[in-house]
């Protein structure tokens, strides 16, 4: 049987991307309808490339915003794909039958000088850190995948976002779409250059993934929260497994313990 993968598609991290000041990547900002379209062929390459060694089933997870973003129709007729939202599912429909999930245009998590980094909401968060340590989107939504087996193989963004998902998935095949300068500054590679860069090392992933690894978290973890307004963090409606609120650290911080990186979204 030929195998099954997820290419999950945020868009601040593809190629000549760096969103619009005070705004980031939003729609209407000057920025987005190219970061759509870049977005769409930096996804479909690695799908085309899956496909090309073998794969039976490729399905597009558009996860920017309200996930109604990519150009469908200029995939590979033979995707499928997860959009919009309202399931309250972050990682809608992953489970065993994937054999890996690739991450296209994702992010760092907030950190100086990299391109649109921020976790979830870039107007409501400062961070996230489990058991103390920082953490993104990215490790969130490839530690849902993998506490269902589902390998982490792949992911392209900005030099800062790679160098952070190597350290959480050293394993993993990388494509660097752009050097970060600032929030809203980048060196981009060029746009096709990427793409192919993307075929290639996709195709070469493929070869090599059953040495590549699922990425879980030890469960139970704590859950640090910092807000960037006070009254997001007394909003705060995150609770612990015996269902108290989790404690207030600081006027802008919250702090519990969660079972299960989904139960993040469940509240």
């Amino acid at each position: 049987m030929g195998r099954k993968y997820c290419i999950s598609v945020d868009l601040e991290g593809v190629a000549c991307v760096a969103g619009t000041y005070g705004q980031g990547l939003a729609e209407g900002t000057r920025n987005f309808t190219f970061a759509i379209n870049q977005g769409t062929r930096e996804a479909n390459a690695a799908a085309k490339a899956l496909f090309d060694s073998g794969a039976e089933e490729v399905v597009i997870w558009d996860c920017h915003g309200t996930g109604i973003n990519l150009d469908y129709s200029a995939f590979d007729s033979r995707c499928k794909f997860i959009i919009g939202a309202g399931s309250r599912l972050r990682f809608p429909s992953i489970d065993e039958s994937y054999d890996g999930v690739l991450f296209i245009g994702y992010h760092a998590y907030d950190t100086p000088k990299a391109t649109l980094a921020h976790v979830y909401s870039s107007s409501t968060f400062v961070s996230h850190k489990i058991n103390g340590k920082e953490i993104g989107e990215l490790q969130l939504d490839a530690a849902i995948a993998g506490k269902r087996g589902v390998k982490t193989l792949f992911v392209s963004s900005d030099d800062i976002c790679v160098a952070q998902a190597k350290e959480s998935f050293p394993w993993i095949r990388t494509v660097e779409t752009k050097k970060a300068l600032a929030w809203n500054n980048c060196i981009s590679k060029h746009p096709d250059a990427v793409c192919e860069e993307i075929y290639d090392e996709v195709t070469k992933l493929v070869v090599e993934q059953d040495k590549m690894q699922a990425y879980t978290i030890e469960m139970p973890f704590e859950l640090t929260v910092s807000y960037k307004r006070i009254e997001y963090a007394q909003g705060c409606n995150l609770h612990n497994p015996d269902n108290t609120p989790f404690e207030v650290v600081d006027a802008y911080t919250r702090r519990g313990i969660l079972n299960d990186p989904e139960d993040y979204f469940r509240f």
